[in-house]
């Protein structure tokens, strides 16, 4: 199992968002939809949308460091995302 390596920095910068770790780490488990990736400062940042168990659709960058997962950012989706992701992921909206 992946174990995500939080600090005060990126906990205070997801807040910025309204976001907890608790949703980060369940919408990176989620069946996440990949955006694509950039190489920045040497890191691959891995851009995805992941839903949280009350259906919360966020966008997560991630590096790997070492064995655990670091949470750049996490916010929520844009509407046109998440229409994207309910799309891909089979899900009816209205």
């Amino acid at each position: 199992m992946l174990k995500f390596d939080w600090d005060e920095g990126n906990l205070e910068h997801i807040a910025l968002h309204g976001v907890t770790f608790e949703e980060a780490e369940e919408a990176f488990n989620s069946d996440t939809l990949e955006l694509g990736f950039d190489f920045i400062d040497e890191e691959e940042r891995i851009d995805e949308l992941g839903a949280t168990a009350k259906g919360r659709i966020l966008r997560i960058v991630t590096v790997f460091r070492g064995d655990k997962i670091r949470v750049v950012t996490a916010f929520d989706a844009l509407r046109l995302l998440k229409l994207a992701y309910l799309k891909e992921k089979g899900v009816r909206y209205d």
